[in-house]
């Protein structure tokens, strides 16, 4: 079987068809400026990436051009739509409704609709991706894949928050955690990697890119996790905050005179390590000016592997202990620096690097020695083949 995975955002769509035998991606893409004017990046497996420039007024136009693009004769992978089996799309927020993956029918869109409000920015996207394909592909099974599900194993005390507990009854306020397939993905592939038992396991999986997250995996379930309502809460990231004293912005915003929308705008766009470093959100580029004796990108990242570092500490007491840490994500996969930085924190759990290990890039191997009490590994995720085996399973059931 071959599955179409989409990843739609507000004016984007990421693809890729993959064999579902070999686990193989056959093709990757991405439109960009869908509404605006339109651009169509489409690479075959062992081929040159092609792009084509054609309007995109809206996401159906962009399923059809990516359809296209997979059955074209020059740089398509496949002969007709017909041998595309399944169809799997990553939906952001699935609240309390959804704990797993689910086959799409009108119930679940409407249920997908109802919690659009916990994520205004994604899941009416999301949803706009699922009609396209409908429309295209009738009768081609479709299946919802939700960022938040994976964490929906935690217990009231991890995802409660300290406030009138009618906020919760009412509204749903709570903690849902988000990079959930990615976590799984990784916790499930470290229980391998470190030959752990799968009832009898503790993993911190450090999700960490320009969006960043830690989660708690014990027993193969998650049991917490960084972010919270919205992926603001937590690690301090690219542009976001990650966790604050509430308190500080209305004094900001009385200050500056800022509007909630402003406020809101600076905790997600102006904040994180760009913020603190006014040099950039990327880690290569805060390197870079750390190593020309630039302080502020210096403690831009120190703060930020510092504020991973508490974070390991606390699942640790949150699970009685760990036996892995699994780094993932594009900081996570590459930056040798943050993940050195990261694991000096750790000698009280046993953790002992093996520096010659930790310099490789976007490959998966245990970085820690033989002797290190907790197994410290790199796994490069794969959401997309994560969310291609949701689909393949509850297709093929």
């Amino acid at each position: 079987m071959k599955v179409l995975v989409i990843n739609c955002g507000s004016s984007s769509l990421k693809y890729q068809l993959i064999d579902a035998e070999s686990e193989q991606a056959l093709a990757v893409g991405l439109c960009e400026r869908i509404g605006i004017d339109g651009r169509l990046n489409h690479t075959p497996a062992g081929g040159t990436k092609v792009v084509l420039e054609d309007p995109l007024p809206n996401h159906e136009v962009a399923i059809k051009g990516v359809l296209a693009a997979l059955t074209d004769p020059s740089y398509g992978v496949i002969s007709s739509l017909s041998e595309i089996g399944a169809v799997g799309h990553r939906v952001v927020h699935g609240g309390e409704k959804f704990a797993s993956s689910v086959l799409i029918t009108p119930e679940v869109i409407a249920a997908i609709e109802e919690c659009s409000e916990l994520a205004p920015l994604h899941n009416p996207a999301n949803l706009i991706g699922i009609h396209a394909c409908l429309s295209i592909m009738p009768g081609v099974p479709e299946v919802a894949v939700f960022d938040t599900a994976f964490h929906q194993t935690m217990p009231k005390e991890a995802y409660l928050y300290g406030l009138p507990y009618e906020y919760y009854e009412k509204y749903k306020v709570r903690r849902y955690g988000f990079h959930g397939t990615s976590h799984s993905y990784v916790s499930k592939h470290a229980m391998q990697l470190g030959g752990l038992d799968p009832e009898n396991s503790k993993i911190v999986v450090c999700h960490l890119g320009n969006g960043a997250s830690v989660s708690a995996v014990k027993n193969g379930k998650s049991v917490d996790t960084s972010m919270g309502l919205t992926p603001l809460e937590g690690l301090i990231m690219g542009t976001r905050s990650g966790d604050i004293d509430p308190a500080i912005m209305e004094f900001v915003a009385e200050k500056e005179n800022l509007s909630l929308a402003d406020v809101m705008n600076v905790l997600n766009k102006k904040s994180g390590v760009y913020g603190m470093s006014g040099v950039s959100s990327d880690f290569r580029d805060l390197d870079a000016a750390a190593e020309a004796g630039n302080p502020r990108a210096k403690d831009a990242v120190a703060t930020f592997c510092y504020r991973v570092a508490k974070y390991v500490g606390a699942y640790a007491a949150a699970m009685n202990g760990i036996d892995a840490i699994a780094f993932t994500a594009g900081l996570g996969e590459n930056d040798k620096k943050v993940r050195k930085l990261i694991c000096e924190h750790f000698g009280y759990l046993g953790v002992e690097l093996d520096e010659e290990k930790n310099a490789v890039r976007g490959r998966e191997i245990i970085i820690s020695t033989p002797e290190s009490r907790v197994k410290v590994m790199v796994i490069p995720t794969n959401e997309e083949l994560a969310i291609a085996r949701e689909t393949v399973a509850l297709t093929k059931a």
